[in-house]
């Protein structure tokens, strides 16, 4: 044995002395060719990874994970195991579908008598005394009540599974603002029928986020829109928002089943159905003198709270979720960054970056002095995002110098026009017209398909200055836009550069029947 340990330690001396000279020998090559040791390559500096290296020490320490050649993309190492959200539960989040369907039924509300065996009378009326125990709003018996529950019950079991999901992401920071306002945490179910649970919709009369905000009153609220961001979409600001007006209606009403209709109606014309009814103060007594959408308003809301309550009970299997909104974490930017730059950098999904951060409208974070602007990550990548943020704004600045289409100016949307659909316009070209996106016409105006037909009026919040006298005919006179295809570019990928440019005008204004590219080739994007 004592003449065996000797040998072992001359080999482990030899092995370390080795490892020693093979490192020093790479660090002295970096230096004589000016790279600092431990610093990030980006794409710009010509630094491409082969990820399928034979040597394991770079594969296991060079702190970027996936190079694409000629395409400039990257994304800082992290775990594969530590992805924040699978294939279904990011389908649920970004299921915006919900939110027409819900308003439609909101509307047209079915009050008819409704059969539902699983739910007998006694059994509700039970467990709805159970709830009123617990919560400050009147939550009684009615027929039109039971027949409101027992609908949602029988037609509508696969939607609020998905919201369902989604309010396991949400629903935690809106009882921490509730909370911070003494407001019944149960107010947190108003949410979902406002929006259904989706930050980016938009009503038919220009109520936005998810408490629907309008323009003077998120503006009263500290809520501001401009050509960039909108912060009535923003989930943290706006909910504070909400719970600051719902605190004031509470003073003035006392009443949360009042206060649940007015924020719907607005004051007023609750204090008219007061009126009308002869002074009541019971909601029931007023639903015949409210808006026929608010009439329905407050059963829907006892609804949802009732199937969110008693879940369990009827067989409900949301997903799980696979993080919440506090497993998230926001960074204050200090430069312009896109989300494409952010997701090349983090690996994080542009889908899930748009989903956190849903109050960019164009997918950039501006920045302007005296402003604060933050992107919001999963806390899995924010440490990537922090850590090396000077060689990300040292990126996307060079990405920034490569675009040949210069950013919109970030001015404020204080204003809407209407805008009326003339013969030979479609969506395309209305939405170039003004700089805005075609899913965001569809949007505003609860468009479901591309059609148009003439006359009809459509709601704009334009993006690029309107004058009297901009017509379709002056921007025909313009000179004709081409674009150079780079490396890594696609039809897709070109359209969503240029706002009102679809992939079939790409096809069309280049006669191309196929959708192959070439680096070089010079794509024709407008008529001149």
């Amino acid at each position: 044995m004592r003449r065996v340990l000797p040998l072992v330690f001359l080999l482990l001396s030899v092995s370390l002395y080795a490892q020693q000279e093979r490192t020093e020998a790479k660090n002295e090559s970096k230096q004589e060719n000016g790279e600092p040791e431990d610093t990030i390559r980006l794409p710009e500096q010509d630094f491409f990874l082969l990820m399928n290296s034979d040597d394991v020490e770079i594969s296991n320490n060079v702190p970027i994970h996936k190079i694409i050649k000629d395409s400039a993309v990257f994304a800082l190492l992290d775990d594969p195991g530590a992805a924040m959200i699978d294939s279904l539960w990011q389908k649920e989040l970004f299921m915006s579908s919900l939110y027409n369907g819900l308003q439609d039924s909101l509307v047209n509300l079915d009050y008819n008598e409704v059969v539902y065996d699983n739910l007998p009378t006694d059994t509700l009326k039970k467990r709805l005394e159970k709830l009123d125990a617990r919560t400050p709003f009147k939550v009684e018996y009615n027929p039109l009540l039971e027949n409101v529950i027992k609908s949602y019950l029988k037609r509508n079991k696969k939607s609020m599974e998905r919201l369902m999901a989604l309010s396991a992401y949400y629903f935690p920071m809106f009882e921490q603002k509730l909370d911070k306002y003494n407001i019944p945490l149960e107010v947190k179910y108003l949410a979902i029928v406002e929006s259904a649970l989706n930050p980016r919709a938009r009503s038919r009369v220009g109520a936005t986020g998810l408490w629907q905000f309008m323009f003077a009153t998120g503006k009263m609220h500290g809520l501001d829109v401009s050509s960039y961001v909108d912060e009535r979409m923003d989930p943290m600001m706006s909910t504070e928002a909400a719970a600051q007006y719902l605190s004031t209606l509470y003073r003035v009403f006392e009443d949360w089943d009042l206060v649940l209709a007015s924020y719907n109606s607005g004051p007023g014309n609750v204090s008219k159905a007061i009126r009308r009814s002869g002074g009541s103060n019971n909601y029931w007594n007023l639903r015949p003198y409210l808006p026929r959408e608010t009439a329905g308003y407050v059963p829907a809301f006892l609804a949802t709270m009732y199937i969110f309550e008693y879940a369990e009970e009827h067989g409900f299997q949301p997903p799980n979720p696979h993080t919440s909104y506090f497993e998230t974490d926001t960074i204050q930017t200090k430069r312009l960054l896109s989300f494409d730059q952010i997701s090349e950098v983090t690996g994080v999904e542009k889908e899930l970056l748009q989903f956190l951060n849903p109050s960019y409208k164009l997918d950039i974070i501006p920045y302007i002095e005296d402003e604060k602007y933050a992107i919001r990550l999963p806390r899995s990548r924010s440490g990537f995002f922090v850590n090396n943020e000077e060689a990300i704004y040292r990126y996307a600045e060079a990405e920034l110098a490569k675009e040949e289409k210069p950013l919109p100016q970030l001015v404020d949307s204080e204003s809407r026009i209407r805008y009326r659909v003339r013969s030979g316009d479609y969506l395309g070209r209305i939405a170039e017209r003004y700089g805005v996106g075609v899913s965001q016409i569809k949007r505003w105006n609860n468009l479901r398909s591309n059609n148009l037909r003439v006359g009809q009026r459509l709601t704009i919040y334009p993006r690029k200055p309107v004058t009297s006298g901009s017509t379709a005919s002056s921007s025909s006179k313009s000179s004709p836009k081409f674009y150079t295809v780079k490396h890594g570019d696609s039809l897709w990928s070109i359209s969503r550069k240029f706002p009102g440019v679809t992939v079939q005008k790409i096809k069309d204004l280049n006669n191309m029947r196929g959708s192959s590219l070439k680096p070089g080739m010079k794509l024709k994007l407008s008529e001149g």
